[in-house]
């Protein structure tokens, strides 16, 4: 048991840091995005098929892209930023890249749910449109917004696994080269049991938070 703690508990921060860098990032990346798609879509405030179409169709390729060869893809822009594609900072870069288009279409998702009347409502009492997005639309969603930010925490807990047995550290680097390479199950079912708890913790407190900001 001491030597489960030993070499588990270590790589708990590392995940930490990747996931909740990457999920800011991503976020930071990603609900401009949404906010942009939703402006730009069919009916939308500031109605665009030109851009509309070109984030769309960026958005869907990035999407397209499995988790480990975006990693691959990324590995010379890790290095450019961060001086080495390995360890738990240069992950940091493929994960939120891999984020930020899932969170773009989440955040258009929600977005679209807000109830136009209440849209139609604020136009006509004179609001301009960037009175509407952070006045209206954003508190409107905020809610479903709590819950899609949770999913995307879950989804990068998932890929900072795969991220670590391409050498990112963390949890995921733990299971391979113990669990796996060396063959010691104790170990990885330690790991894996960590990973379940850490999303088990990250969905309760997402439900918990979105149901006290749901005013409906």
């Amino acid at each position: 048991m001491e030597r489960i703690i030993d070499i588990v508990l270590p790589a708990i921060p590392e995940t930490l840091v990747m996931v909740l860098a990457s999920t800011i990032i991503a976020l930071l990346i990603g609900l401009p995005l949404g906010i942009v798609l939703t402006n730009t879509r069919p009916g939308g405030l500031n109605e665009s098929a030109k851009v509309y179409s070109i984030l769309d169709g960026i958005i869907n390729v990035l999407r397209s892209f499995p988790f480990v060869i975006l990693m691959i893809v990324v590995f010379p822009l890790s290095r450019l930023i961060v001086g080495k594609s390995y360890g738990t900072a240069a992950m940091i870069i493929p994960l939120s890249l891999s984020a930020a288009p899932f969170v773009a279409r989440l955040m258009e998702g929600y977005f679209i749910q807000v109830d136009q009347g209440i849209i139609e409502a604020a136009k006509s009492m004179g609001s301009t449109n960037k009175e509407i997005i952070f006045k209206v639309l954003i508190p409107e969603a905020m809610p479903m917004l709590v819950s899609g930010i949770t999913m995307t925490l879950i989804n990068v807990i998932g890929y900072s696994a795969m991220a670590g047995v391409m050498g990112g550290g963390g949890l995921g680097d733990v299971a391979n080269r113990y669990g796996y390479q060396r063959n010691e199950p104790l170990i990885l079912w330690s790991a894996v049991i960590v990973i379940i708890i850490l999303v088990q913790i990250v969905q309760f407190i997402g439900n918990k938070i979105a149901e006290n900001i749901d005013k409906r």
